[in-house]
């Protein structure tokens, strides 16, 4: 991961990060305010060897005496024979074991200093102690452990240098220490979870995860659109709104496609269902017949049709009864309301639809068209349930997978796309569907209010009761030389 992807985690987790940042810091806070405040209390002892009228050496090896005996006698403060005393001083207000643990002991590096520190919940309290204690100590040092013989003087004098006062503040606790710890806390512990959070998510949701599986372009970024189950073509019934301006996109992007062989011919597949191929594939027939190239929309999926029901015609007659030879390819074609757009429903369902699609007569049925329009879309069913837009890709230019953000998975799209490749099917590139309008990877189209969109000067042709009828290029009215060859369903 680089340092933009970590900025794209922060950015779509923020909200996660920002909890967690306020709640480890609040708990910072509230077991602040609920602690018992502690108060220390210093008093500073002096050591040194009691040298009479010795000579200068004498006191450099008495000095040299005391500072490594310092190190000893600060390991003394805490052990029972100063702190029984100390207890029996304080009239047995704290046990010899309470002691030990409310007073320490230290001593700056090469020095005969020895610091007592006692800590309490009562400042005063912890003045007594300290003071207390470092009597006791200095006491134990000069007539116990430093004196060679009974009657005879001790090798060392303790004094106290700096009584302990009673501490005007609390020690703890430290409420901006423990805010500035929280914070700290709560930060890393949002950014580790948004981290793992995005590793173990498996689902599609950037340019960034189509890249890490395939080295195939994204040629359309399809926004999201609650409305798209009462209002799926958009590009005709509201062109001017930022969904229909991305199947323009899309569009175009597969216009200035450069690969061999310039293919017309695409079919529209996905990894699983409900990913937004039919919608995808409609839409970008009409997007394409609005730029004036003849297109035919092919309905592939002969299991579930859907290309019928969206485009408002009728699907008793279709791919089905041509490849068995029913009726003919000009009896099966209807228009359609926008200009040089004819769609060939599935027809009948069959009980064998894979053998039907792999068959010589699908083929010639492909090629048929490919020499009769500018543009053939095929819209097939998603590769992982079955094997029917496999069959279909190796008959025309190459396939279009289709992938629904937030909701296809990662290796579901390998799982698609190694399959495609297993087959020597061409996939020309991914078409990302249901693209959030908001967000790090959010699709904004921003031409309709900075270079003024001419869609407004369109006025959309109804769908209803048109009764348009396609007929091949160069071909005249009813009556005249051309033939019709196909008629859209009035709703």
């Amino acid at each position: 991961m680089e340092l933009q992807d970590y900025l794209r985690i922060f950015r779509k987790n923020w909200v996660l990060i920002l909890v967690s940042t306020l709640i480890i810091t609040g708990a910072a806070a509230a077991w602040s305010m609920i602690q018992t405040p502690k108060y220390q209390a210093t008093s500073q002892l002096y050591v040194s060897v009691r040298t009479g009228d010795a000579s200068v050496g004498d006191l450099s090896q008495g000095t040299n005496f005391v500072r490594s005996a310092v190190t000893s006698y600060v390991d003394v403060v805490g052990t029972a024979i100063v702190m029984d005393q100390v207890s029996e001083e304080l009239g047995g207000a704290l046990s010899p074991t309470e002691l030990a643990s409310a007073v320490s002991a230290s001593s700056p590096t090469n020095t005969v200093l020895i610091n007592i520190s006692a800590t309490d919940s009562d400042p005063e309290q912890a003045a007594l102690v300290a003071n207390t204690t470092s009597a006791v100590f200095a006491d134990v040092v000069t007539n116990q452990l430093e004196r060679p013989s009974e009657g005879a003087p001790a090798r060392v004098q303790v004094d106290v240098v700096q009584p302990a006062q009673v501490p005007g503040g609390a020690i703890s606790p430290n409420v901006t220490r423990n805010l500035a710890l929280g914070f700290m806390l709560g930060l890393m512990l949002g950014l580790g979870l948004a981290v793992l959070r995005s590793v173990l998510d498996t689902k599609i949701r950037t340019r960034q995860d189509v890249a890490s599986i395939t080295d195939d372009p994204v040629l359309g970024r399809i926004v999201f659109d609650p409305d798209s189950t009462t209002r799926p073509l958009l590009v005709q019934d509201d062109p001017t709104s930022p969904r229909a301006e991305a199947f323009r996109a899309f569009r175009t992007n597969l216009q200035f496609l450069k690969v061999d062989g310039n293919p017309r011919s695409f079919v529209f597949t996905s990894a699983g269902p409900s990913e937004g191929k039919s919608t995808t594939a409609a839409n970008l027939a009409i997007a394409i017949a609005q730029a004036g190239s003849t297109v035919c929309l092919v309905d592939g999926d002969l299991r579930k049709p859907r290309v019928a029901d969206l485009m408002g015609v009728e699907g008793a007659v279709g791919v089905t009864d041509i490849l068995i030879g029913r009726v003919t390819l000009a009896e099966a074609l209807q228009g359609w309301g926008q200009p040089n757009l004819v769609v060939l429903p599935a027809g009948h369902r069959p009980p064998n639809p894979s053998e039907l699609l792999g068959s010589q007569e699908m083929g010639d049925l492909i090629s048929n068209l490919k020499a009769q329009f500018d543009y053939v879309i095929v819209d097939a069913p998603p590769v992982l349930v079955v094997t029917d837009a496999a069959l279909i890709a190796k008959d025309v230019g190459g396939a279009l997978m289709v992938t629904a953000v937030g909701e296809a998975r990662k290796d579901a799209l390998g799982d698609a796309l190694g399959t495609m490749e297993r087959i020597d099917a061409r996939v020309l590139g991914i078409v990302m569907t249901k693209v959030p309008t908001k967000g790090d990877d959010s699709y904004v189209y921003y031409g309709s209010t900075y270079y003024g969109s001419p869609a407004h000067e369109m006025v959309a042709q109804s769908r209803k009761g048109t009764g348009a009828r396609w007929r091949k290029p160069g071909a005249t009215e009813p009556g005249g030389a051309g033939t019709v060859v196909g008629t859209r369903r009035s709703k």
